[in-house]
């Protein structure tokens, strides 16, 4: 694994760029774009799969989203969609100044909002040839749940308050502990596999610090990350999502995306008895995505 750094406009995107076993760099090799959910970093569930299609002979690059984890940009824990997605992009752009990766077999996955955000840009990105989701998720469905009214207002409020001086509001994504989730009342399955994942030994890790910008959520609720799948999503696509159905919805939007893109080679792999968090690092449940998206990718790429 190399660390690897690339631009998105005029700042810096922090990789690690898994190779092959064997690796040659007089040879050419298939790659892929490995994309985090929010809140995560590229050492998490992202690596984790970017570790493993590299054991299979594709080059996967794992990144930190712009203002996150490692990468620069300003202002820090913003999740703005766009900027995910061109995120995205500029990893392909990246991935094209190597000479050991074939540009014609590039593709991308991702997990979770990554998912969404992997999915978005395939719609218009035609150097991305195949596209695969595991639990992916569509942040306008996601966060227009619960009262988004209330929220669009109180970020029109928030962003007055900051343009007169005020402090930026930084949230956190999720509660740092069960215990304090389950205080308030909150229960809910993948909220609480969430905080299991994030905040414990499990996941955890340092560059994960579970800090949200408050303004973020407008584009949250309003990006649609299937907008226009219908049309211009025709690369081969490969979803995954588990049968244990959680709160966080991946599993509708699953095969929300499956059904609106256009893609005449199309798959959606249901994980029996897994949900949306075994997906992201529980050995049986992985071993089952990577035994779809391994062949999936070769055939593809």
């Amino acid at each position: 694994m190399q660390n690897v750094r690339f631009k998105n406009r005029t700042w810096d995107l922090a990789g690690h760029l898994h190779l092959p076993e064997n690796f040659d760099d007089t040879q050419q090799y298939p790659a892929v774009v490995c994309v985090h959910p929010g809140s995560s970093v590229k050492e998490q569930t992202a690596g984790l799969y970017a570790a493993q299609l590299a054991k299979n002979g594709f080059i996967a690059l794992a990144f930190d989203a712009s203002f996150q984890g490692e990468s620069s940009g300003e202002p820090r824990f913003l999740e703005d969609p766009a900027t995910r997605v061109e995120d995205i992009r500029c990893a392909v752009d990246f991935l094209t100044t190597l000479a050991y990766v074939d540009n014609g077999r590039i593709g991308a996955m991702g997990i979770c909002a990554g998912g969404g955000y992997a999915a978005n840009a395939s719609i218009s990105e035609k150097r991305i040839k195949a596209v695969a989701s595991v639990v992916g998720t569509n942040p306008s469905r996601a966060f227009r749940e619960g009262n988004p009214e209330a929220t669009l207002k109180a970020v029109a409020l928030q962003r007055t308050s900051e343009a007169n001086g005020a402090e930026k509001l930084i949230n956190n994504w999720i509660p740092n502990s069960a215990e304090e989730a389950k205080g308030v009342g909150m229960e809910e399955m993948d909220l609480l596999e969430a905080i299991d994942y994030y905040r414990t030994a499990r996941g955890q890790h340092p560059n994960s610090c579970n800090k949200l910008l408050f303004t973020s959520m407008s584009n949250l609720i309003l990006f649609d990350a299937f907008h226009l799948a219908e049309y211009f999503l025709t690369q081969p696509l490969l979803v995954i999502v588990g049968d244990k159905v959680g709160g966080f919805g991946s599993y509708r939007d699953g095969f929300e995306l499956y059904n609106k893109a256009r893609s005449t080679n199309k798959k959606i792999h249901i994980v029996k008895g897994a949900s949306h968090y075994d997906l992201y690092d529980r050995p049986e449940a992985t071993e089952e995505a990577l035994k779809q998206i391994i062949p999936f990718f070769q055939e593809n790429l």
